[in-house]
């Protein structure tokens, strides 16, 4: 078959080739070719000990003022029987680390230790990191992972932190880690903001502080590259001056507590949209952007600014009136949502502003939803201005634009003020929605505008706050519940050849059928190691193993349920007694005395349990003060003597004792008396 040896070496090549690829493959992507082999194998099962992790490459988050969220994977591996975390929390330098959380558990560490919830002490640590510009690498990773983390991974303006997790033992897992791997979140103080109203320098932001002032944050956001990509130079600096002012203004809330006017905080990722960023921030701090003449951009404050441009019917050329009364669209009460952080910094809903309910039970509200508001007081100030906004008239307006009066700034300003008594407006204020039109062929403004109140931004806490929600409490678990009324008692079964063994029984309160019980025993001297026995669900009584005749043990007691354990109980000690029954006494007890010498003589009992007999000597007649002298081993039925030689001058006293294996006595035979 000479034609098939073409195809053998063809087939012999291939192979060769395949083979030399898979090597190639293995020595210059070790990673990928062990992710291969990882996919292609049976999935983990729980013992395996394994954690499978999977994450989108984020883009990087940016976080201003004081929030709370989760941090991003840059480093999750195994050493030594601990697990590390590496988790980027701001793609910038931060104030620093409020408080960290684990799962929904709030926690404290001290020096890189956790000192609470009790439960994680001793088995996790903790490094951060705050981004600065030139920030040393973590101490934790290259002391553990030297080849694969170096001096060189130093993290510059990654805001950072490793939390490493020691491994539990298995009858303790479910007690340190009852969710699992923990999930890691923190509340941070974010970026350091640049405050015009001080002697900051605008071009170094390490001049720079932190604070939650929204007017500030949004000053930020328009000149940071994940925002507006504009420069400090774009910015018409006096208006924000006085917005952060206003800004940090107090006010007083429902239960007359200090709080300021404007401040809050989000954070976001670089990728999100901008626009909706600037919107939040804008909502929150009342605030309203516009281009000046000169191309900066300005702010207009979230207060009534008394206005100095006033329309009056000369200088309007048309105007249309909107009293938005309309009885099924007409606003009833608005609604709010903010972040709270007295509940973990989670959204939650605020007192209604209105009725939102009329007589036939129509809902008409609208909903502000702003995850930067931080206050109570804060929101309801916000829902309180869009209940009037939402039921203000409308008007728009055409009027004359005049070069040589102020009417011409109308573009740059929020308020200003019609008189037009014809039309019930007399000395109105109004606010400009959106940007006035200019018609440089008309010479024209046109505007739209609502009709506000000059007590637009009033507010008295004490009866427009409304009662904001409880925040639930959350109930600490109390694990697995100590058992109750637990005793140990010793009993003994015969085993073979009429001998006896003695074990002990444990028994306490049934609580639930869910729950198995373990009985732990260790002789008392902690020579030999202790034992469990693990009871069955329902049961209410564990016995141990067999125990050794007459030693001395302690007995403890727990509770089980789904892996998870409950605390000892107190040790209970018992001596361990395999024959209760003592034998026989002796009999024919008798003594005779020559010179100093006292020969004493008797016949043991015919008991099957003789294990030894015993005779005791004391100087009174009280057995209690008499002292062991000799030990007879076995003989049962049979006769035995012993001289007590040497005796000196007094009257003595001896008694008789026989016992079994398990140390019972008979009851003291005598006393024989003799006097020397």
């Amino acid at each position: 078959m000479p034609f098939l040896i073409p195809f053998i070496i063809q087939a012999v090549i291939t192979l060769a080739i395949s083979a030399a690829i898979t090597l190639a493959f293995s020595l210059l992507f070790p990673q990928q070719r062990r992710q291969q082999q990882q996919n292609q194998s049976a999935v983990p099962k729980p013992e395996d000990g394994k954690y499978a992790f999977k994450q989108n490459v984020p883009s990087l988050p940016v976080v201003m003022g004081r929030v709370k969220k989760p941090g991003d994977y840059v480093f999750l591996e195994e050493r030594q029987g601990q697990a590390f975390h590496g988790m980027v929390m701001a793609g910038h330098r931060i104030e620093g680390f409020v408080q960290h959380w684990l799962h929904d558990e709030p926690t404290t560490f001290s020096g890189g230790s956790i000192v609470t919830p009790s439960h994680f002490v001793g088995y996790v640590g903790l490094e951060e990191k705050l981004g600065l510009p030139l920030q040393a690498a973590s101490t934790v990773l290259t002391s553990f992972f030297p080849e694969i983390w170096t001096a060189a991974h130093r993290g510059d303006g990654l805001a950072y932190c490793v939390l490493n997790y020691a491994t539990a033992a298995q009858e303790r897992y479910t007690e340190i880690y009852p969710q699992q791997m923990p999930q890691h979140s923190a509340v941070i103080d974010g970026a350091w903001l640049y405050d015009p109203r001080t002697n900051q320098d605008p071009d170094d932001p390490e001049t720079w502080t932190f604070s939650t002032n929204l007017a500030l944050e949004r000053l930020w956001h328009l000149t940071h590259p994940t925002g507006g990509k504009l420069s400090l130079d774009d910015m018409h600096l006096p208006d924000w001056s006085v917005a952060a002012t206003i800004a940090d203004q107090t006010v007083l809330n429902r239960d007359e507590e200090e709080e300021p006017r404007y401040h809050g905080g989000l954070w976001y990722r670089a990728d999100n949209d901008q626009v909706e960023i600037g919107r939040l921030l804008d909502e929150a701090g009342e605030m309203v952007l516009y281009e000046r003449a000169d191309g900066k951009i300005g702010v207009h404050p979230g207060v009534l600014v008394t206005p100095d441009i006033r329309i009056t019917a000369d200088d309007i050329l048309a105007f249309r009136y909107d009293a938005n009364r309309r009885l099924a669209s007409n606003v009833l009460a608005t609604r709010g949502r903010f972040t709270d952080p007295d509940a973990a910094y989670n959204t939650v809903d605020a007192a209604i502003y209105g009725d939102p309910y009329t007589g036939d039970d129509t809902q008409r509200t609208r909903t502000v939803d702003n995850q930067a508001v931080q206050y109570h007081n804060h929101m309801q100030r916000l829902q309180k201005l869009a209940f009037i906004r939402a039921n203000a008239p409308r008007v728009s307006l055409t009027i004359v634009y005049d070069a040589f009066s102020t009417i011409r700034f109308v573009r740059y300003r929020r308020f200003v003020r019609v008189h037009l008594p014809t039309r019930d407006l007399d000395e109105a204020i109004v606010e400009i929605v959106g940007r006035p039109k200019l018609s440089l062929r008309n010479l024209t403004y046109t505007f739209d505008a609502i009709v506000v109140p000059a007590t637009l931004y009033s507010f008295d806490a004490a009866t427009e706050e409304g009662v904001r929600g409880t925040t639930g409490e959350a109930v600490e678990p109390t694990g697995v519940p100590v058992p109750e009324n637990f005793a140990i008692g010793i009993a003994a079964e015969v085993v073979t050849a009429g001998q006896t063994q003695a074990y002990g029984v444990a028994s306490w309160d049934h609580l639930s059928d869910a729950l198995n019980y373990e009985l732990e025993w260790q002789l008392s001297d902690e020579s030999a190691p202790p034992q469990s026995v693990i009871s069955r669900s329902g049961e209410t009584e564990a016995r141990t193993q067999a125990l050794a005749d007459g030693a001395t043990y302690r007995f403890r007691l727990r509770a089980w349920s789904n892996g998870a354990a409950s605390e000892w109980t107190d040790y209970e000690t018992e001596i361990a007694v395999a024959d209760t029954v003592a034998p026989g006494q002796p009999v024919d007890f008798a003594s005779v005395k020559v010179g100093s010498t006292v020969t004493l003589s008797w016949t043991n009992p015919n008991s099957p349990n003789l294990y030894k007999t015993e005779l005791y000597r004391g100087g009174t007649a009280s057995f209690g003060s008499a002292v062991l002298i000799y030990t007879a081993n076995g003989g049962i039925g049979e006769p035995r003597s012993y001289d007590d030689p040497a005796l000196a001058a007094g009257t003595y006293y001896w008694w008789l004792v026989s016992k079994n294996a398990s140390d019972v006595s008979s009851s003291p035979v005598g006393p024989q008396t003799k006097t020397i």
